[in-house]
């Protein structure tokens, strides 16, 4: 058997990988929150705009998972571990319980760019901290925010006044 080292050896110190689970860790939370409850809104959703809200919804649960995983893998790569279970999601999270049942299309769009503010709220603090921490986990983020930023306006233009 080889002695080969699990995390890289450049860039990746301990400290680097213990900041990077810091900024990581809470934004995995609201990913997954955001795919869950994003999920359950998708089911509920009714309205003139259902179809059109509904298809929109599984996009914005698919990127949710797509980004949740990859911010899991960046800190296991690091050498860490990250607990992205259900349990500890639901205390973590910041989100919102959905309602349970149907809603209207404005009243589940709201739920939902809720939930992708408070995301975001975690993807910039994270953004910030890592600027000098570690620069690649950094561009993770920024990946993510402008995802965000793209769902909440594909989302908010449903039910925009102007």
């Amino acid at each position: 058997m080889t002695d080969i080292q699990y995390a890289p050896k450049t860039g990746s110190g301990a400290d680097v990988a213990a900041g990077v689970a810091q900024y990581f860790t809470p934004v995995l939370h609201e990913l997954v929150a955001l795919a869950v409850n994003g999920k359950q809104a998708h089911w509920h959703v009714r309205g003139v705009n259902f179809i059109a809200v509904h298809e929109l919804l599984d996009q914005v649960v698919d990127h949710a998972q797509a980004w949740a995983d990859e911010v899991a893998e960046r800190v296991v790569a690091l050498g860490l571990p990250i607990d992205g279970r259900l349990e500890t999601v639901a205390t973590k999270s910041g989100a919102v319980n959905p309602k349970l049942g149907f809603q209207s299309y404005e009243d589940t769009i709201a739920d939902v760019v809720a939930q992708i503010d408070l995301a975001t709220e975690k993807v910039n603090a994270a953004i910030e901290g890592l600027a000098e921490l570690d620069p690649t986990s950094q561009d993770v983020v920024i990946g993510i925010r402008a995802g965000l930023d793209k769902d909440r306006w594909f989302l908010a233009a449903h039910v925009a006044v102007k």
